[in-house]
């Protein structure tokens, strides 16, 4: 496998974003799984780490299944495949106010009292542990584009080529550390892929 666990896979991308050392770059780190190792990487790079809060909109029948995903304002992305699953505008509204209610309450849990760090103007790398279809982080960067980055990278250990190319018009780079064809779940390419629990998240983020 590719990664021992999330830590390995941080330091990777560290070096691979190295060229962002020194330039106080804020990593946006998509929860849960990829907080710890956004910590990792805006430790390397001297930057300053935060969260961008997405959710996956799951399938009907399958809320595993991504069939889109939304951010914080409620701007909504939509997979290709979303009809064909059976998610029509009513599936789809409901699916989106439930999420939503998950983001106001991850919100105010994981970052109760403060703003979110702005973008404007900054060089962002958004961190996720791994992309399937992607719809979680074209929530992120489009969420975070709106607010006028200088730079905007989306970083992550591994994605389908598919997947990345679905990344290219919403970032202005992507950095991808494995891109295998074969390609069924993020978790086959980590020997160790724990879930990661809010109590980790909140401890990264007060570390910062």
């Amino acid at each position: 496998m590719p990664f021992i666990d999330r830590e390995d896979a941080a330091r990777q991308l560290a070096k691979a974003l190295r060229r962002y050392a020194g330039k106080h770059a804020l990593v946006l780190a998509v929860p849960r799984g990829a907080v710890p190792m956004g910590a990792i990487i805006a430790r390397a790079l001297g930057g300053e780490l935060d969260i961008v809060l997405v959710r996956k909109l799951g399938a009907p029948g399958n809320p595993e299944l991504a069939i889109g995903a939304v951010d914080e304002s409620g701007w909504t992305y939509l997979t290709p495949h979303a009809a064909m699953y059976g998610a029509d505008s009513v599936y789809v509204d409901r699916e989106r106010t439930g999420q939503l209610e998950t983001l106001r309450r991850r919100r105010a849990m994981y970052t109760p009292g403060r703003e979110a760090a702005s973008a404007a103007g900054r060089v962002v790398i958004i961190v996720d542990d791994g992309l399937a279809t992607g719809a979680s982080m074209i929530a992120a960067l489009h969420a975070v584009r709106e607010q006028k980055p200088a730079r905007l990278v989306c970083a992550v250990p591994v994605a389908p080529p598919q997947t990345l190319e679905r990344m290219r018009p919403y970032a202005d780079e992507v950095v991808c550390l494995e891109s295998p064809p074969a390609f069924r779940a993020v978790g086959e390419f980590y020997r160790e892929f724990p879930q990661v629990e809010d109590e980790q998240v909140i401890a990264c983020l007060n570390a910062r």
